[in-house]
């Protein structure tokens, strides 16, 4: 069963690492660090868009509009972390 709880926490950090680089590099592609036009860019740029937008959706129905700001990345970072939080105070179940 330690085993499942590994594997849980291994599945959310590699979440946390993909919000993490889907943010950095949005920040990047609007202050044109970053061109689109580069095969390469915007295939890990659509790519991260894809997967991460069936987790964004429902967070960007539910807050409100910000008028151009996008907290949703943030708001699924936080459940991630409250997701280990939770995993971790309850790692005595999994033994």
């Amino acid at each position: 069963m330690t085993s499942l709880f590994e594997i849980l926490m291994l599945i959310l950090g590699i979440a946390r690492f993909f919000i993490l680089a889907h943010f950095i590099m949005s920040w990047l592609v609007n202050f044109q660090v970053l061109n689109l036009r580069q095969p390469l860019v915007a295939q890990i740029w659509f790519g991260l868009n894809r997967m991460l937008e069936p987790v964004y959706g429902p967070i960007r129905r539910i807050l409100p509009s910000m008028g151009g700001l996008d907290l949703s990345p943030l708001v699924a970072l936080i459940l991630v972390y409250a997701l280990e939080i939770v995993l971790r105070n309850n790692a005595a179940l999994f033994l």
